[in-house]
């Protein structure tokens, strides 16, 4: 039998096209307008990849217990009270137990939570095939239904009234209106795309109609003034439902939320970061790479591969996340913002949507390298694994701590998009292209291709090992190519064994192995890219550095020290407890490390039988264990260290 293996130099031209959750490939019966030729990979329907047992499928299960416990009538009370609906009375026997925090009726963003909770139970019913979150979620989109009915405002639907839109046009002080119907808009596409609600795709259809109608009206002045206050995706999500239903209102809609003072600057090639509110800017990019994907806009690609290589090569930290108190600071100047507040949440879910978007355009290795290192590095370790709950914040502080959200008091923006990102970690693992299936993340999980009858099995305990089995299930034999990403952190190289058989690997680190071949049922692929410990040095200060293994971020162990209740949650009674934080770190914790000049293997070495855990020798009056940043909770840990 021929294999044949080699680097992946340049893939075929596929499909490309983009809604609220979807990629190229996906959901091809829900939409009219036709799929294009200018991608290069496609992403498979989350229907079709299962996940298996491991920390991911974990996550999201405690997810699935969150989601789940939140009452429908509480989640549609702020939408009821809005509208005069009945949503039951204060105390008594018929109560409606109220949400606190972004969800409280006192909050200018209420209603955010329930788009992003209608977009996590979609993807966990595409992933999981169980019904409880489709009826879930189909009791949500009626009451919706309903209160949109009830209000009578040309099919306006939100939590609180017009009038907060109507202060945004005015350049009146408002929190954030659009931003806020955003989620809901994209909640209920999700709603249509993953689940095959029609009532959710009519109540969308209506609440843009209403925002047609509305914004015809506003003069170019007013939009200016307008588009100043963040607005999460709407050109994002004005663009999928154009997609889906062909309606030019809706590419109107679309180009009205292209933000010129953002965006402009960037097409020139101008890194204008500076200071700017990060997850302002992220969704805006993600609008326009869509536009690109549906009409052709070159600049508008050029212009988003600019931002992402400014954002990932001058602005993240070592995590694949980025931002202080929220906002991009001067390129390359991460050292000097080691705060408590480092790393959104909601900047590295957006980084990770738009990282997916290029991934299928060009099916660059680069774009999966990153996603693995955000994944990984911040959003697996964004969730406490005893509780469920999420971080706000991945701070640097040397001796902070992750500090978790509370089930039904915070609501903070990182909890909505947390609803999402521990629900849909099967959606990047596998892509393919009109000749084979890329293999871009090590997670155990099942591939089920159905139009070519072929089913990849990938079983893991990456990064805890360094092997993969990949087994293939088919009725007949299928030729097809296996493109099995090499990493770029894989420098000791890699070794190939088809069934038992060691074949060679011409590729490098930072292509694909692609392996091409007539396949048989039970075929079976072994893969090993070894790991080492390694130095990652900030690129303004080479004697600040982190220890990584791997793609695999380490992180010391600091202990609890100080840490008082209701540490390691944030105390919803404080105001904007999750952005002034007191981490109370100890006077006696530093990040100084005395080993200049040193390899790091002479001063950490593995503890025996605990995969990916090292502890210090010889290191004066300390002694330090490091583990993978995504396993710390509940106590201090530091990730850069000073070596001068």
């Amino acid at each position: 039998m021929k294999i044949k293996i080699g680097i992946v130099l340049f893939l075929g031209g596929v499909i490309g096209l983009m809604a609220q959750s979807h990629y190229p490939g996906q959901h091809q019966d829900k939409l009219a307008l036709k799929d294009n030729n200018r991608t290069k990979a496609m992403a498979f329907d989350m229907k079709d990849v299962t996940l298996l047992d491991s920390r991911f499928k974990e996550n999201m299960q405690r997810e699935s217990n969150w989601i789940l416990s939140l009452k429908t009538n509480s989640l549609l009370h702020s939408f009821r009270t809005n509208a005069g609906v009945y949503s039951g009375y204060e105390g008594g026997y018929d109560t409606t137990e109220k949400l606190g925090g972004w969800e409280s009726l006192d909050c200018e963003l209420r209603g955010h939570a329930v788009g992003h909770i209608l977009s996590g139970l979609s993807l966990l019913y595409a992933t999981t095939k169980e019904d409880v979150y489709k009826t879930k979620a189909d009791s949500i989109v009626i009451g919706l239904a309903e209160v949109q009915k009830v209000l009578n405002q040309n099919d306006y639907l939100s939590a609180y009234p017009q009038n907060l839109i109507d202060r945004n046009i005015a350049g009146k002080r408002v929190w954030a209106p659009w931003y806020t119907l955003h989620k809901l808009y994209a909640g209920l596409i999700d709603q249509y795309l993953y689940t095959d609600n029609k009532l959710a795709l009519h109540v969308v259809e209506g609440m843009a109609n209403w925002a047609y109608d509305k914004l015809q009206l506003i003069t170019p002045e007013q939009r200016t003034i307008m588009l100043r206050n963040e607005f999460g995706g709407m050109n994002d999500v004005f663009y999928s439902l154009y997609e889906i239903t062909g309606n030019k209102k809706y590419k109107w809609l679309g180009e009205f939320f292209y933000h010129n003072e953002s965006l402009d600057p960037l097409k020139q090639k101008v890194d204008n970061l500076n200071k700017k509110h990060a997850n302002t800017y992220i969704p805006k990019l993600i609008g326009l790479i869509r536009d690109y994907e549906i009409e052709g806009n070159k600049e508008n690609k050029e212009v988003t591969e600019f931002f992402w290589n400014t954002v990932v090569n001058h602005h993240s930290f070592v995590t694949g996340s980025n931002s202080d108190k929220e906002k991009f600071f001067k390129p390359d100047h991460q050292t000097e913002h080691l705060s408590g507040y480092t790393g959104e949440s909601c900047n590295v879910y957006n980084m990770l949507k738009l990282t997916r978007h290029l991934f299928g355009l060009e099916a660059d290795v680069k774009y999966a390298d990153f996603y693995e290192k955000a994944l990984y590095n911040h959003i697996l370790g964004q969730q406490d694994p005893a509780t469920g709950m999420v971080a706000y914040f991945l701070p640097m502080l040397p001796g902070a701590h992750k500090v978790y959200s509370t089930p039904s008091a915070s609501f903070w923006c990182c909890v909505g998009t947390g609803f999402e990102n521990q629900a849909k970690y099967s959606e990047a693992i596998y892509y393919h292209n009109n000749k084979g299936v890329f293999v871009n993340l090590f997670i155990p999980s099942e591939l089920n291709w159905k139009e070519k009858g072929f089913v990849l099995k990938q079983e893991t305990k990456f990064p805890y090992d360094d092997k993969t089995t990949l087994t293939i299930s088919v009725n007949k034999n299928v030729k097809t190519a296996l493109y099995v990403r090499y990493p770029s952190w894989a420098t000791l190289g890699a070794t190939v064994k088809v069934n038992g058989k060691k074949i060679r690997v011409k590729s490098k680190p930072g292509s694909y192995i692609n392996i091409d071949r007539v396949w048989k049922n039970n075929d079976k692929i072994e893969i090993t890219f070894p790991m080492e410990l390694h130095w990652s040095n900030s690129k303004e200060d080479s004697d600040v550095r982190a220890v990584m293994y791997g793609p695999i971020v380490m992180a010391a162990e600091l202990g609890t020290e100080g840490m008082k209740k209701p540490a390691p949650y944030s105390n919803p009674q404080l105001h904007n407890d999750y952005y002034t934080y007191n981490y109370n770190v100890p006077t006696t914790l530093n990040n100084h490390l005395e080993v200049k000049g040193d390899k790091i293997k002479k001063w950490l070495e593995p503890v025996h039988n605990k995969p990916l855990t090292f502890k210090s020798v010889g290191l004066k009056n300390k002694e330090l264990t490091f583990i993978p940043l995504f396993d710390l909770h509940r106590e201090r840990y530091n990730i850069y260290w000073d070596l001068k």
